[in-house]
């Protein structure tokens, strides 16, 4: 391969991988498909202000209300509930990030 291609390729396995976080990100914030990027940013922008989990709850409860009066104006239906919270937030039964922590995962190790 020339060292364009290479480039090229490369450029498009990063940009894949850029737009696949923010779909996937999206697809958390109940009620993404009807909100517009801006929205979605500011819902974000809350969610993270929120210092404790109470807080963050009341956040999506009232976003729920929202999303569900909107929906309700453009002849959309959604769940009744929201979605469960997760994602980078911390689960009881785990820790932050909520991963198999050092060594857990299916690395290159030796003898593997």
């Amino acid at each position: 391969m020339t060292k364009n291609t290479v480039k090229i390729v490369l450029s498009a396995v990063a940009l894949g991988f850029m737009t696949s976080g923010a779909i996937a990100a999206d697809e958390t914030v109940y009620g993404s498909q009807m909100m517009t990027n801006q929205e979605r940013m500011e819902h974000r922008t809350k969610m993270n202000a929120a210092k404790t989990t109470q807080e963050r709850e009341q956040v999506r409860l009232e976003h729920h209300e929202q999303m569900q009066l909107r929906a309700k104006e453009r002849g959309v239906t959604l769940p009744d509930t929201p979605p469960a919270q997760g994602g980078g937030g911390m689960r009881q039964d785990m820790g932050p990030g909520g991963g198999m922590g050092a060594g857990g995962g299916m690395g290159g190790g030796r003898g593997r």
